[in-house]
Protein backbone atom coordinates (compact mmCIF):
# COMPACT_ATOMS: atom_id res chain seq x y z
CA UNK A 1 0.00 0.00 0.00
CA UNK A 2 1.45 3.49 -1.12
CA UNK A 3 1.76 5.59 2.24
CA UNK A 4 -0.53 8.70 2.07
CA UNK A 5 1.62 11.78 2.54
CA UNK A 6 -0.88 14.35 4.25
CA UNK A 7 1.52 17.39 3.57
CA UNK A 8 0.97 17.40 -0.30
CA UNK A 9 -2.21 18.92 -1.22
CA UNK A 10 -5.06 15.79 -2.43
CA UNK A 11 -5.51 16.48 -5.84
CA UNK A 12 -5.59 13.24 -7.03
CA UNK A 13 -8.72 12.93 -4.72
CA UNK A 14 -10.77 10.54 -7.18
CA UNK A 15 -14.38 11.16 -8.16
CA UNK A 16 -17.46 9.49 -6.69
CA UNK A 17 -18.36 6.58 -6.28
CA UNK A 18 -15.22 4.36 -5.13
CA UNK A 19 -14.44 1.50 -6.72
CA UNK A 20 -15.37 -0.65 -3.62
CA UNK A 21 -18.00 -2.44 -2.27
CA UNK A 22 -20.43 -0.46 -1.27
CA UNK A 23 -23.39 -2.73 -0.11
CA UNK A 24 -21.77 -5.23 2.44
CA UNK A 25 -24.01 -6.60 4.76
CA UNK A 26 -23.12 -4.90 7.62
CA UNK A 27 -24.13 -1.53 5.67
CA UNK A 28 -27.36 -2.79 4.21
CA UNK A 29 -28.57 -3.75 7.48
CA UNK A 30 -27.80 -0.44 9.06
CA UNK A 31 -29.35 1.02 5.82
CA UNK A 32 -32.54 -0.77 7.03
CA UNK A 33 -32.59 0.24 10.76
CA UNK A 34 -31.43 3.96 9.63
CA UNK A 35 -34.35 3.93 6.95
CA UNK A 36 -36.98 3.04 9.30
CA UNK A 37 -35.35 5.35 11.97
CA UNK A 38 -36.42 8.16 9.11
CA UNK A 39 -39.65 6.73 8.60
CA UNK A 40 -40.90 6.99 11.57
CA UNK A 41 -39.74 10.36 12.43
CA UNK A 42 -41.31 11.39 8.63
CA UNK A 43 -44.63 10.28 9.27
CA UNK A 44 -44.73 11.89 13.40
CA UNK A 45 -43.94 14.98 11.82
CA UNK A 46 -46.73 14.65 9.21
CA UNK A 47 -49.32 13.85 12.35
CA UNK A 48 -48.41 17.23 13.75
CA UNK A 49 -50.81 19.46 14.46
CA UNK A 50 -48.74 22.15 13.23
CA UNK A 51 -45.67 20.59 11.06
CA UNK A 52 -43.32 23.73 11.39
CA UNK A 53 -44.22 24.22 15.18
CA UNK A 54 -40.57 23.09 16.52
CA UNK A 55 -38.86 23.50 13.47
CA UNK A 56 -37.22 26.83 14.94
CA UNK A 57 -35.86 25.49 18.15
CA UNK A 58 -34.88 22.65 15.86
CA UNK A 59 -32.60 24.58 14.03
CA UNK A 60 -31.42 26.24 17.00
CA UNK A 61 -30.28 23.41 18.50
CA UNK A 62 -28.73 22.02 15.59
CA UNK A 63 -26.94 25.26 15.21
CA UNK A 64 -25.71 25.44 18.51
CA UNK A 65 -24.27 21.95 17.46
CA UNK A 66 -22.98 22.44 14.88
CA UNK A 67 -20.83 25.69 15.62
CA UNK A 68 -20.09 23.81 19.03
CA UNK A 69 -17.79 21.16 16.82
CA UNK A 70 -16.05 24.14 15.40
CA UNK A 71 -15.58 25.26 19.21
CA UNK A 72 -17.73 28.05 18.58
CA UNK A 73 -19.54 28.00 22.16
CA UNK A 74 -22.43 29.79 23.13
CA UNK A 75 -25.69 28.84 25.83
CA UNK A 76 -29.17 27.40 24.64
CA UNK A 77 -30.37 31.14 27.15
CA UNK A 78 -28.38 33.19 25.04
CA UNK A 79 -29.40 32.00 21.84
CA UNK A 80 -33.31 31.79 22.34
CA UNK A 81 -33.33 35.46 24.16
CA UNK A 82 -31.34 36.95 20.75
CA UNK A 83 -33.79 35.18 18.55
CA UNK A 84 -36.92 36.55 20.55
CA UNK A 85 -35.07 39.72 22.01
CA UNK A 86 -34.42 43.39 20.39
CA UNK A 87 -31.85 43.83 22.74
CA UNK A 88 -28.00 43.89 21.04
CA UNK A 89 -26.25 40.80 21.53
CA UNK A 90 -22.86 41.19 21.00
CA UNK A 91 -21.74 37.71 21.77
CA UNK A 92 -19.64 37.05 18.78
CA UNK A 93 -20.20 33.16 18.69
CA UNK A 94 -24.14 33.73 19.21
CA UNK A 95 -24.09 35.50 16.53
CA UNK A 96 -22.29 33.34 14.24
CA UNK A 97 -24.49 30.32 15.62
CA UNK A 98 -27.62 32.70 14.43
CA UNK A 99 -26.22 33.04 11.37
CA UNK A 100 -26.00 29.14 10.75
CA UNK A 101 -29.47 28.68 11.27
CA UNK A 102 -29.65 31.47 8.61
CA UNK A 103 -28.02 29.59 6.13
CA UNK A 104 -29.97 26.49 7.57
CA UNK A 105 -33.54 28.32 6.46
CA UNK A 106 -31.94 29.60 3.34
CA UNK A 107 -30.87 26.09 2.22
CA UNK A 108 -34.33 24.93 2.77
CA UNK A 109 -36.47 27.56 0.92
CA UNK A 110 -33.61 27.76 -2.00
CA UNK A 111 -34.67 23.75 -2.34
CA UNK A 112 -38.18 24.71 -2.51
CA UNK A 113 -37.60 26.34 -6.40
CA UNK A 114 -34.83 24.07 -7.38
CA UNK A 115 -34.17 20.67 -5.30
CA UNK A 116 -30.53 20.17 -6.44
CA UNK A 117 -27.23 20.63 -4.09
CA UNK A 118 -24.87 22.76 -6.53
CA UNK A 119 -21.82 24.17 -6.50
CA UNK A 120 -23.15 28.31 -5.99
CA UNK A 121 -25.77 26.78 -3.41
CA UNK A 122 -22.55 25.42 -1.09
CA UNK A 123 -21.14 29.36 -1.86
CA UNK A 124 -24.51 30.92 -0.75
CA UNK A 125 -24.16 28.63 2.32
CA UNK A 126 -21.23 29.51 3.60
CA UNK A 127 -21.45 33.45 2.92
CA UNK A 128 -24.68 33.23 4.87
CA UNK A 129 -22.77 31.32 7.80
CA UNK A 130 -19.57 33.41 7.40
CA UNK A 131 -21.35 36.79 7.32
CA UNK A 132 -19.21 38.03 4.56
CA UNK A 133 -18.93 37.15 0.49
CA UNK A 134 -16.66 33.77 0.78
CA UNK A 135 -15.67 32.11 -2.10
CA UNK A 136 -13.89 29.38 -3.52
CA UNK A 137 -10.36 28.88 -2.27
CA UNK A 138 -7.78 30.27 -5.05
CA UNK A 139 -4.75 29.94 -3.23
CA UNK A 140 -2.29 27.43 -1.60
CA UNK A 141 -0.93 26.40 1.84
CA UNK A 142 -4.49 25.28 2.97
CA UNK A 143 -3.30 22.53 5.89
CA UNK A 144 -5.65 20.88 8.62
CA UNK A 145 -4.22 20.32 11.85
CA UNK A 146 -4.55 18.44 15.13
CA UNK A 147 -4.81 19.80 18.33
CA UNK A 148 -1.13 19.34 18.73
CA UNK A 149 -0.14 21.22 15.29
CA UNK A 150 0.53 18.26 13.16
CA UNK A 151 -0.75 17.86 9.81
CA UNK A 152 -3.44 15.69 9.40
CA UNK A 153 -4.79 16.31 5.75
CA UNK A 154 -4.36 19.07 2.90
CA UNK A 155 -6.83 19.36 0.72
CA UNK A 156 -7.03 19.91 -3.38
CA UNK A 157 -5.50 23.51 -3.77
CA UNK A 158 -6.13 25.11 -6.71
CA UNK A 159 -9.65 27.02 -7.82
CA UNK A 160 -9.74 25.52 -10.71
CA UNK A 161 -9.02 21.81 -10.21
CA UNK A 162 -11.09 22.82 -6.79
CA UNK A 163 -14.23 23.79 -8.88
CA UNK A 164 -13.86 20.69 -10.99
CA UNK A 165 -14.04 18.40 -8.08
CA UNK A 166 -17.02 20.33 -7.09
CA UNK A 167 -18.39 19.77 -10.57
CA UNK A 168 -17.92 16.06 -10.45
CA UNK A 169 -19.50 16.12 -6.48
CA UNK A 170 -22.43 18.14 -7.92
CA UNK A 171 -23.27 15.89 -10.96
CA UNK A 172 -22.58 12.74 -8.79
CA UNK A 173 -25.34 14.03 -6.03
CA UNK A 174 -27.76 14.99 -8.45
CA UNK A 175 -27.80 12.08 -10.87
CA UNK A 176 -29.98 8.90 -11.10
CA UNK A 177 -28.11 6.25 -8.74
CA UNK A 178 -29.08 2.43 -7.92
CA UNK A 179 -27.31 3.13 -4.95
CA UNK A 180 -29.45 3.58 -1.62
CA UNK A 181 -29.66 7.50 -0.52
CA UNK A 182 -28.62 7.37 2.90
CA UNK A 183 -25.34 5.59 1.18
CA UNK A 184 -25.13 8.10 -1.34
CA UNK A 185 -25.68 11.01 1.57
CA UNK A 186 -22.30 9.25 3.30
CA UNK A 187 -20.09 9.39 -0.14
CA UNK A 188 -20.96 12.68 -0.95
CA UNK A 189 -20.53 14.29 2.77
CA UNK A 190 -16.99 12.91 2.58
CA UNK A 191 -16.15 13.93 -0.86
CA UNK A 192 -17.31 17.32 0.05
CA UNK A 193 -15.04 17.62 3.45
CA UNK A 194 -12.40 16.17 1.46
CA UNK A 195 -12.61 18.97 -1.15
CA UNK A 196 -12.75 21.35 1.31
CA UNK A 197 -13.75 24.25 -0.84
CA UNK A 198 -13.64 27.64 1.05
CA UNK A 199 -10.93 29.05 3.92
CA UNK A 200 -13.24 28.53 6.57
CA UNK A 201 -17.03 27.06 7.27
CA UNK A 202 -16.18 24.17 5.45
CA UNK A 203 -17.81 21.71 8.72
CA UNK A 204 -20.80 23.75 9.29
CA UNK A 205 -21.38 24.03 5.37
CA UNK A 206 -21.28 20.29 4.54
CA UNK A 207 -23.80 19.52 7.64
CA UNK A 208 -26.56 21.34 5.80
CA UNK A 209 -25.73 19.96 2.81
CA UNK A 210 -26.66 16.40 4.84
CA UNK A 211 -30.05 17.80 5.58
CA UNK A 212 -30.61 19.12 2.39
CA UNK A 213 -30.12 15.75 0.98
CA UNK A 214 -32.69 14.42 3.03
CA UNK A 215 -34.94 16.66 2.24
CA UNK A 216 -34.07 16.28 -2.01
CA UNK A 217 -34.27 12.33 -1.42
CA UNK A 218 -37.48 12.77 0.14
CA UNK A 219 -36.45 10.75 3.14
CA UNK A 220 -37.53 13.73 5.61
CA UNK A 221 -39.86 16.48 4.30
CA UNK A 222 -38.61 19.16 7.31
CA UNK A 223 -35.36 18.73 8.46
CA UNK A 224 -36.36 18.06 11.98
CA UNK A 225 -33.33 16.36 12.88
CA UNK A 226 -30.70 17.10 15.23
CA UNK A 227 -27.53 15.27 13.22
CA UNK A 228 -24.25 17.48 14.92
CA UNK A 229 -25.71 16.15 18.30
CA UNK A 230 -24.33 13.29 17.41
CA UNK A 231 -21.22 13.93 15.87
CA UNK A 232 -20.24 15.89 19.24
CA UNK A 233 -20.84 13.09 21.30
CA UNK A 234 -18.91 10.69 19.13
CA UNK A 235 -16.27 13.39 17.59
CA UNK A 236 -12.95 11.68 17.75
CA UNK A 237 -14.47 8.47 15.57
CA UNK A 238 -15.94 11.35 13.05
CA UNK A 239 -12.41 12.49 12.27
CA UNK A 240 -11.30 9.45 12.45
CA UNK A 241 -13.39 7.71 9.83
CA UNK A 242 -12.96 10.81 7.32
CA UNK A 243 -9.37 9.85 7.40
CA UNK A 244 -9.68 6.59 7.36
CA UNK A 245 -11.13 6.69 4.25
CA UNK A 246 -8.54 9.20 2.48
CA UNK A 247 -5.92 7.24 3.58
CA UNK A 248 -7.02 3.94 3.80
CA UNK A 249 -10.28 3.19 1.79
CA UNK A 250 -12.08 2.36 4.60
CA UNK A 251 -15.65 3.33 3.25
CA UNK A 252 -17.69 0.64 5.64
CA UNK A 253 -16.34 2.03 8.76
CA UNK A 254 -17.27 5.84 6.92
CA UNK A 255 -21.00 4.65 5.67
CA UNK A 256 -21.47 3.01 8.83
CA UNK A 257 -20.65 5.78 11.34
CA UNK A 258 -23.52 7.75 9.12
CA UNK A 259 -25.84 5.53 9.22
CA UNK A 260 -25.60 5.08 13.14
CA UNK A 261 -25.93 8.44 13.11
CA UNK A 262 -29.16 8.86 11.11
CA UNK A 263 -30.57 6.31 12.72
CA UNK A 264 -29.14 7.47 16.57
CA UNK A 265 -30.99 11.22 15.22
CA UNK A 266 -33.73 9.93 14.28
CA UNK A 267 -34.81 7.71 17.03
CA UNK A 268 -33.71 10.14 19.35
CA UNK A 269 -35.77 13.15 17.91
CA UNK A 270 -38.92 11.21 18.01
CA UNK A 271 -38.52 10.83 21.66
CA UNK A 272 -38.04 14.11 21.99
CA UNK A 273 -40.96 15.08 19.96
CA UNK A 274 -43.01 13.09 21.82
CA UNK A 275 -41.64 14.66 25.00
CA UNK A 276 -42.76 17.77 23.68
CA UNK A 277 -45.93 17.09 22.27
CA UNK A 278 -47.31 15.55 25.07
CA UNK A 279 -46.36 18.75 26.95
CA UNK A 280 -47.88 20.49 24.65
CA UNK A 281 -51.03 18.39 25.45
CA UNK A 282 -50.85 19.15 28.62
CA UNK A 283 -50.34 22.31 28.76
CA UNK A 284 -53.21 23.32 26.38
CA UNK A 285 -55.63 21.32 29.37
CA UNK A 286 -54.11 23.20 32.29
CA UNK A 287 -54.66 26.63 30.70
CA UNK A 288 -57.77 25.54 29.15
CA UNK A 289 -59.09 24.44 32.71
CA UNK A 290 -57.41 26.86 35.26
CA UNK A 291 -57.12 30.18 33.00
CA UNK A 292 -60.37 29.84 30.38
CA UNK A 293 -60.46 33.65 29.46
CA UNK A 294 -57.17 33.37 28.35
CA UNK A 295 -57.11 30.06 26.41
CA UNK A 296 -56.67 29.74 22.71
CA UNK A 297 -54.81 26.87 20.72
CA UNK A 298 -52.90 29.36 19.20
CA UNK A 299 -51.71 30.90 22.44
CA UNK A 300 -50.58 28.05 23.77
CA UNK A 301 -48.60 27.00 20.79
CA UNK A 302 -47.43 30.19 20.49
CA UNK A 303 -45.31 29.80 23.84
CA UNK A 304 -44.14 26.46 22.23
CA UNK A 305 -42.64 27.59 18.89
CA UNK A 306 -39.38 29.08 20.99
CA UNK A 307 -38.72 28.74 24.55
CA UNK A 308 -38.98 32.31 25.24
CA UNK A 309 -41.88 34.98 23.89
CA UNK A 310 -42.65 38.51 24.24
CA UNK A 311 -45.72 40.95 24.15
CA UNK A 312 -45.13 41.54 20.49
CA UNK A 313 -44.58 37.63 19.31
CA UNK A 314 -48.32 37.67 19.90
CA UNK A 315 -49.42 40.66 18.41
CA UNK A 316 -47.59 39.87 15.02
CA UNK A 317 -49.72 36.77 15.43
CA UNK A 318 -52.56 38.25 15.47
CA UNK A 319 -53.87 37.17 19.60
CA UNK A 320 -54.14 41.09 20.67
CA UNK A 321 -52.86 44.25 21.26
CA UNK A 322 -50.13 44.96 23.04
CA UNK A 323 -51.78 45.86 26.20
CA UNK A 324 -54.02 42.24 25.79
CA UNK A 325 -50.53 40.60 24.65
CA UNK A 326 -49.30 41.47 27.70
CA UNK A 327 -52.21 40.38 30.00
CA UNK A 328 -52.45 36.90 28.90
CA UNK A 329 -48.58 36.90 29.34
CA UNK A 330 -48.86 38.32 33.08
CA UNK A 331 -51.34 35.57 33.64
CA UNK A 332 -49.72 32.48 32.08
CA UNK A 333 -46.94 34.01 34.27
CA UNK A 334 -48.93 33.59 37.66
CA UNK A 335 -50.12 30.36 36.95
CA UNK A 336 -46.50 29.52 36.73
CA UNK A 337 -46.88 27.91 33.06
CA UNK A 338 -44.20 30.80 31.93
CA UNK A 339 -41.01 32.71 33.75
CA UNK A 340 -40.71 36.67 33.30
CA UNK A 341 -37.28 37.17 32.57
CA UNK A 342 -35.76 40.79 31.93
CA UNK A 343 -33.38 41.49 29.04
CA UNK A 344 -32.30 44.56 28.31
CA UNK A 345 -35.34 46.94 28.30
CA UNK A 346 -37.97 44.29 27.31
CA UNK A 347 -39.47 41.71 29.26
CA UNK A 348 -39.44 38.18 28.02
CA UNK A 349 -41.29 35.01 29.22
CA UNK A 350 -40.12 31.62 29.20
CA UNK A 351 -41.27 28.17 28.90
CA UNK A 352 -39.35 26.82 31.42
CA UNK A 353 -40.52 23.20 30.75
CA UNK A 354 -40.25 23.50 26.98
CA UNK A 355 -36.19 24.60 27.81
CA UNK A 356 -36.05 21.72 30.28
CA UNK A 357 -36.54 19.02 27.86
CA UNK A 358 -34.54 20.91 24.69
CA UNK A 359 -31.44 21.67 27.36
CA UNK A 360 -31.98 18.10 29.45
CA UNK A 361 -32.44 15.77 26.25
CA UNK A 362 -28.91 14.70 24.91
CA UNK A 363 -28.24 11.17 22.86
CA UNK A 364 -28.05 7.97 25.36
Amino acid sequence: MIHFNRSIPYNTLPSLPPKVDLETKAILLKVISASRGLAKLNGAIRKLPNPTLFIDTIHLQEAKASSAIENILTTHDDLYQALVSETAFENPETKEVLRYKEALWLGVERMKSRPFLTTNLCIELVQAIKGNTAGIRHGEGTTLSNPFGEVIYTPPSGEEDIREKLAAWEKFVNEESSLDPLIKMALMHYQFEAIHPFADGNGRTGRILLFLFLKQTGLLELPAIYLSEYIIQNKNDYYRHLRAVTEKSDWEGFILYILDMVEQTANHGLNRMDQVMDLLKETNEQVRMRLPKVFSKELVELIFRLPYTKRQSLTDAGLGTLKTAGSYLSALEKAGFLTAKKVGKEKLYLNTELMRILENNALE
